[in-house]
């Protein structure tokens, strides 16, 4: 066990000390700014057009968007050439937007048209509400009355559906209420390339604003010169048409908000094979030496021996895998930062949460090996086995082959490491390398918990039904000593 946390926590520190993250910005490359932070403390995104003008107190704007196009560069035909086409891609925005200033991460609220998830009503980065699944033109509505913010959507402008209502504590008398329009990258090989939406308001109502229309690029990079934008977005009138171009996204971070904590715990499905080998030779050992020369179990019950031995496996485990943990996430965190890498913000409770987590995981890893060394007795096939069930599908997983296998696999507990949530309103690749679980922590670390108590009970099951029973104790015949 010495050895596995050895293993695992040398993997992690030798990832820490590896990564270099660089930015291009007006200034040249060097080190990455930290990431923008959300009103909850999450890392995120926030650049998109913005047409828009200051509302005072109570009032809203409601508007037609009567299209919806883009561009999105997809991967090239001919290498070296840049592939770019028409359409958008399926988290791309165009809506209503009201928030509390134009400087990034502030709180706002949002009800749009998107690509191709319908209707959606998104508050603070990480808050998404669906409403109804339209993908052609579709009237919004956006009121403001207090804190409280309600979305509206309509098929004709005259019948209209609530999408959501939300609050937002501590809004200032005046905010800033409009038309907005942003893109998310094209997402494939695992990253983002190019994309941009543009979007065809009309019709357009504004209720309590007041002022000339203003225009923002907000959050719109520079080029190496320090001048020139990095494909910027725009707006065109059009009698009383406005025509949106952004890109961008308004929601959480993925890879843009730095390095994560559970990518320094990647080399612990490695180290988990000595765990295996360990108790798989562990289990062996005892159950031969419990073996009398009868071959009958020297043990008066099997299976609460075996449970008993369960129990130390899985202690010994845990501390070992708590012991890895604890130790790889705080140094490797600490290399990460003194290497100048942007890291993705993360909560104490949400650190322990992995740590004790990365433990349990361990542990019913452990109790898995532990009950297929019992049900098969051959060393070699019970660690093939389960190096099969929780290595092999992790590392396809990680690959971006087969994400489906953490949902069926005793590879599925690897989600109780993951340190930043998978949002269901942001694409990213099918890889736990850039943070994808198809399930939540605690769901995938039952997956593994379910496959180790099946294993273990249909092996003291299996040993309940295999021990003989003795015959009784007969004793002589009358006057004779036996």
């Amino acid at each position: 066990m010495a050895a596995y946390v050895l293993v695992t926590v040398s993997l992690g520190l030798l990832i820490a000390g590896g990564a270099r993250s660089s930015c291009v910005t007006g200034k040249g490359e060097g080190p990455c700014p930290p990431p923008l932070v959300g009103p909850d403390g999450t890392a995120v995104r926030d650049k998109y057009y913005f047409v828009h003008q200051p509302l005072k107190g109570s009032g809203g704007i409601t508007a037609r968007v009567s299209d919806m196009t883009g561009q999105m560069r997809l991967p090239d035909v001919v290498p070296g050439v840049r592939n770019v086409k028409e359409g958008v891609v399926p988290w791309a925005k165009a809506g209503l937007l009201i928030r509390r200033s134009l400087t990034q991460g502030t709180p706002y609220a949002a009800v749009m048209l998107t690509g191709d998830h319908g209707v959606r009503m998104q508050y603070n980065f990480i808050h998404d509400v669906p409403g109804g699944s339209h993908n052609g033109p579709q009237w919004l509505r956006l009121i403001r009355s207090g804190d409280t913010i309600t979305g509206y959507e309509s098929d004709d402008g005259a019948t209209w559906t609530t999408v959501g209502a939300v609050t937002l504590p501590g809004l200032p008398e005046t905010v800033e209420i409009g038309l907005f329009v942003t893109s998310p990258g094209a997402l494939w090989d695992m990253a983002e390339a190019f994309a941009q939406a543009t979007a065809t308001f009309e019709q357009i109502r504004l209720q309590g604003a007041y002022g000339s229309w203003r225009r923002d690029d907000v959050g719109v990079t520079m080029e190496s010169d320090g001048t020139t934008p990095h494909h910027p977005g725009g707006v065109v009138a059009s009698g009383d048409k406005l025509i949106v171009t952004g890109g961008g996204d308004i929601g959480p971070a993925t890879a843009e908000g730095g390095l994560r904590a559970d990518l320094l715990l990647i080399g612990g499905a490695v180290g988990m094979i000595v765990v295996f080998v360990v108790t798989v030779t562990f289990f062996l050992a005892e159950h031969r030496r419990g073996l009398t020369g009868t071959g009958l179990p020297a043990e008066p019950s099997p299976a609460r021996s075996l449970a008993a031995k369960a129990v130390v496996v899985g202690a010994v485990a845990f501390v070992a895998g708590l012991l890895a943990s604890g130790v790889v996430i705080p140094v490797g965190l600490a290399v990460l930062r003194a290497n100048q890498n942007p890291i993705q913000p993360i909560t104490l409770t949400t650190e322990l949460r992995v740590m004790v987590g990365y433990g349990a995981l361990t542990a019913a890893a452990a109790v898995l090996a532990l009950g297929l060394a019992a049900l098969v007795k051959q060393a070699i096939v019970a660690i093939v086995l389960v190096v099969a069930l929780v290595v092999v599908p992790y590392l396809l997983a990680i690959s971006g082959l087969a994400p489906w296998l953490l949902m069926i696999t005793p590879a599925a507990g690897f989600a109780i490491t993951q340190s930043i949530p998978t949002f269901a309103h942001v694409d990213v690749g099918r890889s736990p390398l850039v943070g994808y679980y198809p399930l939540p922590p605690s769901a995938g670390l039952a997956v593994t918990c379910g496959y180790a108590a099946l294993a273990l009970g249909a092996a003291i099951a299996v040993r309940r039904r295999a021990v003989p029973r003795r015959p009784p104790a007969t004793s002589g015949p009358a006057g004779s000593s036996g």
